[in-house]
């Protein structure tokens, strides 16, 4: 697991769009190996920043409350 991705699912507040995007940024580096990918690869690494955030923000917006979480 990659140390410097955060829980995004807070239990005080929703995880911003640039906390996902950082997210998912690290992510990618984490699983292609590219801090900065080559031009030839910048295309597909951007893609996947996205396509991930985009996800992420699917999978945040459809987790069920749970009150226990809020302290």
């Amino acid at each position: 697991m990659c140390r410097s991705i955060k829980p995004l699912r807070l239990p005080d507040r929703l995880a911003t769009e640039q906390e996902i995007n950082e997210a998912a940024l690290q992510f990618v580096r984490k699983v292609s190996g590219y801090r900065k990918p080559s031009r030839a690869n910048q295309e597909a690494f951007d893609a996947a920043v996205q396509e991930i955030a985009m996800t992420t923000q699917r999978l945040l917006d459809n987790l069920a409350f749970e009150p226990h979480l809020v302290k």
